[in-house]
């Protein structure tokens, strides 16, 4: 294995991540590249938000990223940047979608919040569903409709994320969910911030946000259904998030939406029985 790959493979490995795990259903060589590009991901998330990082370090590292992308950095440094310029050049990656990823990291670099559900789902679309549409690029996909596919299973996954968050969230000073929506039901960001909000009041946001979860992933999932046989082969390890995160969903919702002191994961063995099935049956 080139050092620059077991760099990558590292970086992922230590994620722990949901799709560090999906990737392993992956042919050897996508395999590979996607480890390369969610290093990526995870490199520049990473300079946003891990501590030790001036506010001026972090845009410097961002506009850097930008250079490697567009191609006016003529030095990438051995390991992550060397081998993501390689990935880029050689699979003809959309510039637009990597930039699109970037500009999420960006809004990331302070506290905000959103007024609207739409505010969020222009987040949503840079910190995740543009990170599915370079991955669908990656896994091969040929018909224009896995674009569709992967922004709605991008839209569903991060609607998935917040909520599943929003205790870890809160401690952090950070509130994702939308402040309408909030407000519908008769709380405001401050309640959240507080650890305990009513708790009816609550359940009934949380059960918003899920049923939007669900609509997005319906969605995904009936794309998924028209595209051709070659695609939906290909898309394997999008669709083993999909069911997982589904599992998270459901979880949350039976348990009353504990997400204060409970983090939501997918059982080992229904996590197991989901990879086995995406490898070999699906």
């Amino acid at each position: 294995m080139n050092p620059s790959s077991a760099i990558a493979r590292e970086i992922v490995r230590r994620s722990g991540s949901n799709l560090a795990f999906a990737l392993a259903v992956l042919p050897r060589p996508q395999r590979r590249d996607m480890e390369v590009f969610y290093a990526f991901c995870r490199v520049v998330d990473d300079l946003v938000d891990e501590p030790g990082f001036t506010p001026g370090e972090r845009r410097a590292g961002l506009d850097r990223w930008r250079g490697l992308v567009e191609g006016t950095v003529a030095d990438p440094r051995e390991g992550i940047e060397s081998q993501f310029t390689d990935l880029v050049l050689r699979c003809d990656l959309n510039r637009a979608d990597l930039f699109a990823i970037l500009d999420g990291m960006e809004m990331d670099l302070a506290p905000r919040t959103f007024a609207t559900t739409a505010d969020l789902r222009h987040y949503c679309y840079h910190v995740a569903s543009a990170v599915g549409l370079v991955s669908v690029d990656l896994f091969g996909c040929t018909d224009p409709a896995a674009r569709a596919y992967a922004e709605e299973l991008g839209y569903a996954l991060q609607w998935t994320n917040i909520l599943r968050d929003v205790g870890e969230d809160a401690a952090q000073g950070r509130v994702f969910l939308p402040l309408e929506d909030l407000a519908h039901f008769g709380l405001d960001a401050a309640a959240i911030l507080s650890g305990s909000p009513d708790p009816e009041k609550f359940r009934r946001v949380m059960a918003r946000g899920v049923a939007v979860a669900r609509a997005h992933f319906r969605e995904s999932l009936a794309v998924f259904t028209g595209l051709p046989a070659a695609d939906q082969t290909a898309l394997r390890s999008a669709e083993l998030m999909r069911r997982l995160y589904t599992r998270i969903l459901d979880a949350m919702e039976r348990d009353g939406f504990r997400v204060y002191d409970t983090r939501y994961r997918p059982g080992k063995l229904a996590a197991l029985a989901e990879f086995f099935r995406a490898k070999y049956l699906a």
